[in-house]
């Protein structure tokens, strides 16, 4: 009776790895690490200075700490929800006439324009939104009083200086449409084109291929793109600073001179002159605007995972 022999698998060898790799390996994991560390360092901050607010006694600060920061938060929701709205269907539409309406060198050169819209200095929106936008949008506030004033938004009086949160939101969404359309572009441009060509070839129109294969497509990346102008639009503070005529109050009216602040403004023009107790207040407000835009950040990243397998193939 013979038996038979097994040979032992040879041992796959190790990769070789250069001395580049190592390299460039060790710098990406020391520049993940540093911003990690960087981002504790702030949180740890922010949670010490804030503090003192927290478990300040009632007299020093009337009402606490949630009396105080709620309105902010309404003002800075508010404007960034009016920015998103506006900002989104027009970057998305942008996007896709960049990526497959305008001829290349066209679709070039305003590729290039949209994302100079990124490197305008936000003090230059805000000039541009207080001396130009804000007295052109009085008419348009009159209008909408007059004509949808049964709606709570436009319910008025309209402000005679055109500073109102309309304006801001407007600004803001300018500011946060290169944002979205760079991002929706990117997407839309990595539509498999198999599956645009064959929409084509079963009959479909350029729009109903585009309806079909490339917007379910690069659904993820505009969802993902509207929050990170989400996030861009809740931290914005010397536009919304220079435009918004404040008063504190808490309304959803966009048309009036009756506006709520949001968090940014509010620390710009405080804290210059703040001391004692004041300045953690605002810190710990400071604190609330990172904690919301921490979230807004950690669903976009959510949605880009969880759609990040999807190829359009399955």
């Amino acid at each position: 009776m013979t038996t038979t022999e097994v040979k032992p698998e040879p041992k796959a060898a190790k990769p070789v790895t250069q001395l580049g790799d190592r390299i460039f390996a060790g710098s990406a994991k020391g520049a993940g690490i540093a911003i990690l560390v960087v981002l504790g360092g702030v949180a740890a901050f922010l949670l010490v200075e804030a503090f003192p607010a927290f478990t300040a006694p009632e007299e020093e600060l009337p009402g606490g700490i949630a009396v105080y920061v709620a309105p902010l938060i309404f003002g800075t929701l508010l404007s960034a929800v009016i920015a998103l709205v506006v900002a989104t269907p027009l970057a998305v539409a942008v996007a896709l006439f960049i990526s497959h309406y305008a001829p290349r060198r066209l679709a070039q050169g305003l590729s290039y324009i949209v994302d100079l819209l990124a490197a305008v200095p936000s003090i230059v929106y805000g000039l541009w939104g207080a001396w130009t936008l804000a007295p052109l949008s009085v008419p348009l506030s009159i209008w909408l009083t007059d004509y949808l004033g049964w709606i709570p938004l436009f319910a008025g009086p309209p402000s005679t200086t055109g500073r109102t949160m309309l304006v801001v939101g407007l600004v803001l969404a300018v500011m946060i449409l290169p944002i979205i359309t760079a991002v929706a572009r990117e997407v839309f441009l990595q539509t498999p084109s198999l599956h645009e060509e064959a929409a084509l070839a079963l009959g479909a129109t350029r729009w109903e291929m585009i309806r079909m294969a490339v917007l379910p497509f690069g659904r993820s990346g505009i969802i993902s793109g509207a929050m990170l102008g989400l996030g861009r639009a809740l931290g914005e503070t010397m536009a919304v600073a220079m435009i918004l005529s404040v008063s504190g109050a808490v309304t959803v009216n966009l048309v009036s001179s009756e506006n709520p602040a949001t968090i940014a403004a509010n620390i710009a023009l405080q804290f210059p002159e703040a001391s004692g107790i004041t300045v953690n207040v605002l810190i710990a407000s400071g604190l609330v605007l990172f904690v919301i835009t921490l979230l807004v950040n950690m669903l976009a990243r959510y949605i880009v995972e969880r759609r990040r397998d999807f190829s359009g193939a399955n």
